[in-house]
């Protein structure tokens, strides 16, 4: 794969000085609220930093290319970068204080388009003048490890920003810089997010169910998966659901795998065991009833449902954007029904990366956009507070969980879900990663779907993923199933 994604991107007549040639070996939509013209409406009246910016960007392109999927760090970057003007009603462009403009292309993440036309524009690099180069792009971590790559080399090292990643970034979470690394240990992104998840789950239900609401008491009925099946059958035979589909648990699991899908330099796929663990224990909670048969899979009209207060299901497993971009939106209720206690195992779900395309004529602008939101514990903290993101600061939210009046959730009825997220993000351990990661995590949980509706056997389950990442992959040698 790692070549093929190297001559996609690239074309012969590039320089081997930006990119390596192709002869080597080697939760979202686009739509979002629009800004208003001037920043201060979009801030709510906040528009300082407390971190001092770059200040000096003589020499810099005078437009900035940032490649999105929808409208998140944009508004980000309005709400606490200092060299923020105003930005566009549209929120196409953000006008900076020296009049330089950031432009906002922005492509649906749905069927692949982003990463379609983020690789064309990474194509055309080379050759596409000053002003339509790409500067930044985000990844997410199913497929950041894609751009990482060090034979890749479309993400600039942050080193070559003139960021020290051991100075600069030390409050970050190990897990998150580990994410934004290449395979050589060599850190080419950075996020203002860590994205631990949660157990959240309806307060009504658990007060009819277990005869109490409260966090700890909910906490200890779900502390691991043996104690969740028990807890699982009470809430069956009193008519809920513990879940409402068999992807929900999906991430945990696949957190849990201790070799990545495919090493580094291997064209050997090797489906770890505890994925075979989730298929097998999938198959038997929704046979036992403690999942909704009707909603396959997430992000589809059943699932969104599934949030509803006509619902008979009792958790979901999200993140903070979980909580806030799929939850609290599909909710139709009153505030304060939904709270949040630990997860039968830590884990992790998501993250949006910022990385530094090679060839870009404004780095030092975007060393300072990196370092404001990523490394200044004081702007990850203004963001948590205005948009309840568990950002990427380890003493920063260590202050919020201790703080429960300044980070109260009205959604969930004045709880400080910090409180909760600070001790799970400590013990999130990512499984090792890979530049397949994104196709098989689909992949898989597609071709397993039908087995476990009871539609195909176990036997066709596999051969139908077999085919389906073959033809996603076609550079794969062989696919090995544990035994």
């Amino acid at each position: 794969m790692k070549k093929r994604l190297v001559c996609m991107l690239l074309t012969a007549a590039m320089a081997a000085s930006v990119f390596v040639g192709c002869g080597s070996g080697g939760k979202d939509d686009s739509s979002g609220d629009k800004q208003t013209a001037d920043k201060g409406d979009a801030n709510d009246g906040d528009t300082g930093s407390d971190s001092e910016s770059g200040g000096d960007f003589e020499g810099e392109g005078k437009v900035i290319n940032i490649y999105s999927w929808n409208n998140e760090f944009r508004e980000r970057v309005d709400a606490i970068y200092p060299e923020v003007e105003k930005t566009s009603k549209d929120g196409t462009v953000t006008t900076l204080k020296d009049g330089t403009e950031i432009h906002w292309i922005v492509n649906p993440n749905q069927d692949g388009v982003y990463q379609q036309k983020l690789d064309e524009a990474l194509g055309n690099q080379a050759s596409a003048s000053d002003d339509d180069k790409v500067d930044i792009f985000l990844a997410e971590t199913d497929y950041v490890y894609k751009y990482t790559d060090a034979d890749v080399d479309v993400a600039m090292p942050l080193t070559d920003l003139g960021i020290d990643p051991d100075k600069d970034l030390a409050d970050q979470y190990d897990f998150t810089k580990v994410v934004a690394s290449d395979a050589n240990g060599v850190q080419r992104a950075s996020t203002w997010q860590c994205c631990p998840g949660l157990l959240v789950y309806r307060r009504d239900i658990a007060k009819e169910v277990f005869g109490t609401d409260d966090p700890t008491e909910i906490g200890e009925k779900v502390k691991d998966w043996d104690t969740m099946k028990a807890t699982a059958k009470e809430l069956k035979d009193a008519g809920y659901y513990t879940f409402s589909s068999y992807a929900d648990t999906f991430r945990l699991y696949g957190n849990s795998i201790s070799q990545p899908w495919v090493e580094n330099g291997s064209t050997v796929l090797k489906i770890d065991q505890k994925i075979m663990d989730w298929v097998n224990d999938s198959k038997e909670w929704l046979d036992a009833g403690y999942l909704d048969k009707k909603v396959k899979g997430q992000f589809n009209d059943d699932w969104n449902k599934a949030m509803g207060s006509a619902s008979k299901v009792f958790a979901f497993l999200f993140p903070a954007w979980g909580i806030d971009f799929q939850l609290k939106k599909n909710w139709d209720g009153e505030d304060g029904v939904w709270a949040v206690t630990n997860a039968p195992q830590d884990y992790n779900w998501g993250g949006s990366y910022i990385l530094a395309c090679q060839g870009t004529d404004n780095p030092k602008y975007i060393k300072d956009i990196m370092l404001s939101l990523t490394g200044d514990k004081d702007n990850l903290l203004k963001i948590s507070k205005k948009f309840l993101d568990y950002t990427n600061t380890r003493s920063g939210m260590q202050e919020a969980a201790e703080d429960s009046k300044t980070y109260a959730s009205d959604f969930l009825g004045g709880q400080n879900t910090f409180e909760y997220f600070a001790p799970a993000a400590e013990g999130v351990q990512m499984a090792p990663l890979s530049a397949y990661d994104q196709g098989c995590v689909e992949l898989i949980q597609n071709a397993f779907s039908d087995y476990l509706q009871g539609q195909i056997d176990f036997d066709k389950a596999k051969q139908n993923f077999e085919t389906a990442i073959r033809e996603r992959y076609a550079d794969l040698t062989e696919i090995q199933w544990p035994e």
